[in-house]
């Protein structure tokens, strides 16, 4: 069988799904690989890399689409090129199904299997292949890296002769795996660091990490059967919404995750606690892509309100393409591997699976 791989639109898109360590895995299977010249040039990954073990490169997408068993991406391609995948043909990436249903729809009518892995469900099996947590623990690391960038004061207390320079104070809004590893970034690097989420076995993670804390007061606990949030009633929104109007008062830095799968991202940070937050705070929100978690968030700008920096990115892992890429291909292959019967070698849409069942658009 043969699994291809073609470049992303790298206007947006600057991770691969295939690596120089996962093909010497994807061989052992017994697969063939078949990618696009200068594949990885850009993350200074070399064609030899890849052709020494057995790659092949093709100057044409168009071919390495129309031949593959099995295609591997990262985001959905583009008309042109996915109406040249063919009946009986697979293709796995983040396909978004929320936003692409009717593309997606037009490819199972053809008879081509998608699976999107931001689907996967929550248990301990699909654990090594859970792509939304490990590009989310990169995300989470990297927006803590780029608001103490933009931070015009040190971060840890620091004493010297001619005064004591107070330790920066930051608040996490949402801790799921980005917001834990912004909570654990923040405080190694000398912060002192709140966390705050409307679910609340949240509140022991938050504080194993050395961070505080902020319980609603009453709080409901809004965590899905999948583990992730759902939606707040509008009690707890005007609860939450005081809780963070007193504390952002007294906060240097915000990192906003809240997201909700399949919608808009929710509006936490309202105009007025923007208002009462010191000039040269910091809010970056990672939910940018999805709208954002203040009404001025405005993906890959940086807005000035009242002096407070406001900033996001569509896409903050373009700035951790290499180490991004590394994670996202070994969690594809672990997919691949589930998906792959080596007795018969083919692809076996097992739907008793459920990691097979939860991916596949149908």
């Amino acid at each position: 069988m043969i699994i291809g791989s073609i470049l992303e639109n790298q206007s947006f898109e600057k991770r691969i799904a295939i690596t120089p360590e996962i093909v010497k895995k994807y061989i052992s299977l017994g697969f063939e690989l078949s990618l696009v010249e200068n594949y990885g040039s850009h993350l200074g990954l070399k064609d030899e890399e890849y052709s020494d073990l057995g790659v092949k490169f093709f100057k044409n997408e168009n071919e390495i689409l129309e031949n593959a068993d099995l295609i591997i991406q990262l985001g959905i391609l583009s008309d042109e090129k996915i109406s040249l995948i063919g009946e009986r043909q697979s293709l796995i990436g983040v396909l978004n199904p929320y936003e692409n249903k009717e593309k997606l729809q037009a490819l199972v009518k053809k008879k081509i299997n998608i699976f999107s892995l931001e689907l996967l469900p929550r248990i301990t099996r699909a654990q090594s292949m859970d792509i939304l947590s490990s590009q989310a623990n990169l995300a989470g690391y990297k927006a803590v890296i780029e608001s103490f960038a933009n931070f015009e004061k040190a971060v840890p207390m620091m004493m010297t002769a001619a005064g004591t320079i107070p330790a920066a104070k930051v608040l996490v809004v949402g801790a799921g795996v980005a917001g834990l590893q912004a909570v654990a970034t923040a405080k190694r690097m000398g912060a002192i660091v709140f966390g705050t989420d409307v679910r609340m076995a949240s509140k022991e993670q938050v504080e194993s990490l050395g961070g505080k804390f902020l319980t609603v007061e009453g709080s409901e606990n809004l965590e899905t059967a999948g583990g992730y949030a759902k939606e707040a009633s509008e009690d707890f929104k005007k609860k939450q919404e005081d809780l963070l109007t007193e504390t952002l008062k007294k906060i240097d830095i915000v990192i906003c995750t809240a997201l909700i799968p399949g919608k808009k991202a929710p509006i936490i940070i309202k105009d007025h606690m923007i208002s009462n937050m010191q000039p040269g705070s910091v809010i970056y929100d990672l939910a940018a892509v999805q709208g954002g978690n203040t009404a001025f968030t405005e993906a890959d700008k940086i807005i000035n309100r009242n002096g407070v920096r406001i900033m996001g990115e569509s896409n903050i892992l373009n700035r951790l393409p290499v180490s991004a890429s590394n994670l996202y291909a070994k969690n594809l292959f672990n997919f691949v591997e589930n998906l792959y019967d080596k007795d018969q070698k083919k692809i076996n849409i097992n739907l008793e699976d459920e990691i097979i069942s939860k991916t596949l658009i149908k």
